[in-house]
C-alpha cells in the first residue's frame, strides 16, 4: 500500500502542492511547498494561541486569537484550493480505472 501511495504522490504532472486524499474529501501536501504552507499555518496557530492566558478578557481573546485564526484559516484554504487538484470524494484506489481516478479530472 505504501508503494501505491508513493506512486500516487509522484504522479503529479501539473506540479500540484496538494493532492486529493485517498479516502474522503480534502487534500494532503505532496510537495515541499505544500508541507511548508501547512507547517507555517500550524506554527502561526500555535503562536496566536500562546498570546492567551487566564487573565485574557473575552474581547482580548477574540482580537488576539479568534480573528487572526479566521483570517489565517481562510488564507490557508485559499492557497490549498489554488495549488491543488479539484476536490472530489473518493474512497481508495479504483484498480479497474488504471489510476485515472487520481489524475486531474477535466470533467469536474
Amino acid at each position: 500500500m505504501f508503494k501505491k501511495y508513493k506512486d500516487y504522490v509522484k504522479d503529479n504532472p501539473k506540479g500540484y502542492w496538494f493532492k486529493r486524499k485517498w479516502y474522503g474529501w480534502g487534500w494532503t501536501p505532496v510537495k515541499w511547498q505544500g508541507w511548508l504552507v501547512t507547517a507555517l499555518y500550524i506554527i502561526l496557530v500555535i503562536a496566536f494561541a500562546m498570546t492567551l492566558d487566564e487573565n485574557s478578557t473575552d474581547r482580548e481573546a477574540v482580537l488576539t486569537f479568534g480573528l487572526p485564526l479566521i483570517l489565517l484559516t481562510a488564507s490557508f484554504i485559499t492557497i490549498v484550493y489554488k495549488k491543488s487538484e479539484k476536490p472530489k470524494w473518493q474512497w481508495g484506489i479504483d484498480e479497474n480505472k488504471n489510476n485515472q481516478n487520481y489524475k486531474d479530472d477535466k470533467n469536474l
